[in-house]
């Protein structure tokens, strides 16, 4: 009984270990800062070189959504603000602004709650902070939505960035790549071209980051034994193939880092042994598949009887069940284009995996074979 429960401890010691690496973004985004290759090493050395040179500049990050402009971002300005000031004694940095296209788009708002006259206050703002040897660093979230209209705080702000007392960066950060298109030529002219691409992270990174998460720092109070035992544990999971194939269903519609944090949020460790298994991250596979989605599939029954129809539906009940897949976010519009077209010449995009889907097919006997026929005729597996 002592053995159990010195196990237990052991075992609930590690548990609460590991959650607290999970949790803290210092240890999920440490790989940023790990090499001058990243987009990270890129950023901090852009802003220094602008603080340390008191210039002006300018950077769009660019990318899809989940593929970390924002973990950079973030990184950057909680990681490198008090490092950049130890490191130029004359010269600060001030965060002054954090503008959401979102919510800050309109021109006459942006900074309303700063200034009723936005474009004064900016010009003030950077005088005054140049004279002191301050760094202003304005991001600009979804940073295209600024580039509609007529732009007038984009080119208020970068206009103001020309004067030889002002030193500030202005980071765009948006999901459209050709975001610096959209600017007008007045507002172009002023912009720094320098852009950072961010790709989706791939299988082996992710994995590469799981390993990072999981394993256990041979520093820990924990027992050196049980460290080394729970390590080699979790090398010998990640080389098996099984658990590739676990990677690749998990990744094939969500290969974000916070799709990765929920999986290994969920894979239970054993408290008898205090170690993770291959079964712990199946059962964690199978938890994030059931979702409301897939069950939302089961509900092809209920339609065939409702209508009574043969094979060949009319186009009113095929238009009707299209409808219902946007209803339950099957489905969705690719763009926002076209909101004045007929729904059925929009262009839309499934929100489930091929996988989902077919494993949803082959739990719901209710559908015609000829769904699953065409399936497997069109090789989505």
């Amino acid at each position: 009984m002592a053995a159990a429960a010195a196990a237990a401890s052991v075992a609930s010691q590690a548990q609460a270990v590991l959650r607290g690496r999970l949790c803290d973004q210092a240890v999920v985004h440490s790989a940023l800062r790990s090499s001058p290759d990243t987009n990270y090493s890129k950023l901090k050395y852009l802003v220094a070189s602008s603080v340390s040179e008191a210039c002006n500049n300018s950077v769009l990050l660019l990318g899809p959504r989940g593929c970390g402009k924002a973990a950079v971002r973030f990184s950057f300005l909680v990681y490198s603000s008090a490092p950049l000031s130890a490191v130029f004694s004359d010269a600060g940095v001030v965060f002054d602004e954090m503008l959401n296209g979102m919510l800050h788009s309109d021109d006459n708002c942006a900074t309303k709650a700063s200034s009723d006259d936005n474009t004064e206050f900016m010009i003030d703002m950077l005088r005054e902070c140049g004279l002191a040897h301050k760094t202003i660093i304005f991001v600009l979230e979804e940073f295209d939505l600024f580039a509609q209209g007529k732009q007038r705080l984009l080119y208020s702000l970068l206009d103001a960035m020309q004067s030889l007392t002002s030193q500030a960066v202005v980071i765009g950060v948006s999901c459209r790549l050709d975001a610096d298109q959209l600017l007008e030529k007045r507002v172009r002219s002023r912009f720094s071209h320098r852009k950072l691409l961010f790709v989706p992270s791939s299988v082996d990174s992710l994995q590469r980051l799981m390993e990072h998460l999981l394993a256990l720092p041979e520093d820990s109070p924990l027992p050196t034994k049980y460290v080394r035992e729970y390590n080699a544990r979790i090398t010998s999971i990640f080389n098996d193939k099984k658990f590739k194939g676990i990677l690749s269903s998990l990744t094939d519609a969500d290969a974000t880092t916070s799709h990765i944090l929920r999986f290994l949020v969920v894979s239970y460790m054993d408290i008898d042994s205090g170690l993770l298994s291959m079964q712990s991250f199946m059962n964690a596979l199978s938890s994030m598949q059931r979702q409301p989605k897939m069950d939302s599939l089961q509900e092809y029954k209920s339609v065939q009887d409702a209508y009574k129809t043969s094979d060949k539906y009319s186009h009113t009940v095929c238009f009707r069940a299209f409808e219902h897949l946007l209803d339950r976010e099957l489905i969705s519009f690719a763009d926002n284009k076209g909101r004045n077209q007929a729904l059925e010449y929009r262009p839309v995009k499934l929100l489930i995996s091929s996988r989902e889907l077919a494993e949803s097919l082959k739990l719901n006997t209710t559908c015609p074979a000829v769904l699953q026929k065409l399936l497997d005729r069109e090789r989505y597996m």
